[in-house]
């Protein structure tokens, strides 16, 4: 706010409301997030500009020194290079005068001066006909400057004004079929779903195709009238303000479904997509987060893409490939009775995977997930979870971590019902409690994690991760995947990390050359085997497959120190800067 308030160009109404909510912050019952919104707003550039863009229209023709002192400015460059023409042989300076006004940047800077003075930048729309047909249904014309924006029909497309016809199953008449939000036409207001085109510049469309729409328009210059019969009922529709995380690539180039390719909108897995209509079962229309440009393209509706989904998991489980509906094709599982699936190898961690249950992980498909931005709260960190294969690095990456600062860092103290060995302290290494005990609190979902090892309980409870957060700690968890069930929710929010293993040739080099102990020998006694590598790599799979759509973030981790340097600035921007949540987690 002080540098803000510094700016002496800053508008004294922004930086009121700027002071007033300061002083208003520890009275009003609000959070520090809308606070900080707030603020930020207040504060942001483009705020200021649309502020001072209102000021100087509404101060337009008050204020003299904003008018043009003369609109003719080119035809008294002309009329100049006439009088010192026949004076260019005889002094220098004419000569100067007479090649300098001569100059295409000059005169092209002296005609846009003149146009701005006599205000003729605007589009010259030509006269509409006035002619009314009493015996006609009611009508309306609509003038519109032709750009590079769609109108088509199903079939073929051509950008001309941001819509979309179609004809009219019933009527056969050529209607509009859909407006592109933020287009030419959604811009004029004028134009609505349902409008039965009548004639475009003039020609009666009676009795043609969309495709012949097309050919009209294309071959129209400047602007386009349409004369169209108004749709009953219609009404302006409200831009949504819905925020979406894609969880899938879509390309619409190759989608032979959609109704206007060039109306598509291309996006990969993560981009965050403003939803502005979800009119269309099947379509949506949306832009992508930041994009300064106002036009909407078309996307799956999640309901289209979950049918899609679907269906191609049931055609690739019937011809048996890899990866997707029942369990004995999932990643790294590849048939019920599989050496991978039957047997591991002994490990000397502890494997939470007691509750381990692939097909209620899959009822969920991944396309689209409501988000909205979840801004630093002061005190209270978000927990930061790592995901990944056993063997990846994620216990080292986490020791580091918690070393570089232990009084900030911490990592919740499992519980176990083994006893309590000679030297050993309740509550430092362990919490030790009964085996009954602790059956008793997993039955009641008080455990994010837990298994067996060797006869004995051990897990990590809900309630430990919370009082860290609760104290003010970064509390840092490196559990089984299947804890992500438990974990991530309203009252956590944590942020996600996926640490994966890079491909079979760059693991065995890099954990060779390291001397990296196998995790899968219990006395950490020896390097890790090939088959041990392709478990890890497996696994991965099949953990991105379940989960990918629940990460935060990916670190591959093929050089220890490089992922450790990501796992760092990914901790800092967790405590620093506002990112995209599940939209649940800040209502």
């Amino acid at each position: 706010m002080t540098a803000v308030m510094a700016n002496g160009n800053w508008d004294p109404a922004l930086s009121r409301l700027l002071v007033s909510l300061e002083e208003a912050r520890q009275v009003l019952p609000s959070s520090e997030e809308e606070f900080g919104f707030l603020s930020d707003l207040l504060q942001s550039k483009e705020l200021h500009a649309l502020v001072k863009v209102h000021n100087k229209i509404i101060s337009n023709g008050k204020d003299e020194k904003f008018h043009p002192t003369l609109s003719n400015s080119m035809q008294i460059a002309l009329e100049v290079l006439d009088v010192i023409g026949p004076r260019v042989g005889l002094r220098e300076e004419c000569k100067e005068i007479f090649m300098l006004l001569q100059k295409p940047h000059i005169q092209g800077l002296l005609c846009a001066h003149d146009a701005v003075a006599q205000k003729d930048y605007f589009p010259r729309l030509p006269e509409i006909p006035l002619e009314v047909d009493e015996d006609e249904e009611t009508i309306k014309i609509v003038q519109l400057v032709k750009s590079n924006e769609p109108l088509s029909g199903a079939q073929s497309v051509e950008p001309i004004v941001g819509a979309t016809i179609k004809t009219d199953e019933e009527t056969g008449k050529i209607v509009i079929a859909r407006i592109m939000h933020g287009g030419a036409a959604d811009r004029s207001g004028l134009i609505h779903v349902g409008d039965e085109v009548c004639e475009v510049n003039g020609i009666n469309v009676e009795g043609k195709t969309p495709n012949d729409v097309l050919k009209i328009l294309q071959n129209s210059e400047g602007t386009i009238t349409f004369k169209l019969v108004p749709a009953d009922g219609k009404v302006g529709i409200r831009e949504s303000k819905v925020r979406v995380r894609a969880h899938f690539d879509y390309t619409s180039a190759t989608d032979p479904y959609i109704p206007c390719k060039e109306a598509g909108l291309d996006f990969v897995k993560g981009d965050v997509l403003h939803i502005v209509s979800q009119d269309d079962a099947y379509w949506w229309q949306a832009r992508k987060e930041g994009d300064r440009n106002m036009r909407a393209g078309l996307i799956p509706s999640r309901a289209l893409q979950e049918r899609r989904i679907l269906h191609e998991r049931t055609q690739q489980d019937k011809t048996g490939e890899e990866g997707l509906c029942s369990v004995s094709v999932l990643p790294g599982c590849q048939s019920p009775k599989s050496p991978r699936c039957a047997s591991k190898p002994k490990t000397k961690k502890i494997m939470y995977d007691t509750a381990e249950n692939d097909d209620f992980d899959r009822e969920e498909i991944a396309t689209y997930e409501e988000v909205a931005k979840l801004y630093p709260r002061p005190g209270l960190h978000r927990p930061v979870v790592l995901i990944g294969p056993p063997g990846v690095g994620r216990n080292e990456l986490k020791r580091r971590l918690i070393a570089t600062d232990q009084e900030k860092y911490k990592t919740p103290i499992p519980y176990t019902s083994r006893p309590v060995r000679h030297g050993e302290v309740n509550g430092k290494e362990y919490f030790f409690v009964t085996r009954e005990k602790m059956e008793e609190e997993i039955e009641a979902g008080k455990f994010i994690e837990f298994g067996e090892y060797k006869g004995n309980l051990y897990g990590t409870s809900a309630e430990s991760v919370k009082s860290l957060v609760n104290a003010g700690y970064v509390c840092i968890l490196n559990p089984h995947y299947q804890a992500l069930k438990m974990l991530r929710i309203p009252q956590l929010k944590p942020y996600i990390i996926y640490i994966k293993p890079p491909p079979f040739n760059v693991l065995k080099e890099t954990r060779n050359a390291a001397y990296a102990r196998s995790t899968f020998d219990e006395n950490n006694s020896r390097g890790f085997t090939d088959e041990e590598f392709h478990e890890m790599l497996h696994s991965s799979e099949r953990i991105e497959f379940l989960y990918g759509h629940l990460f935060d973030e990916v670190i591959e981790n093929a050089d220890l120190s490089a992922a450790f340097e990501q796992l760092v600035r990914a901790v800092n921007r967790v405590e620093t800067e506002p990112l995209w949540v599940p939209a649940s987690w800040v209502q």
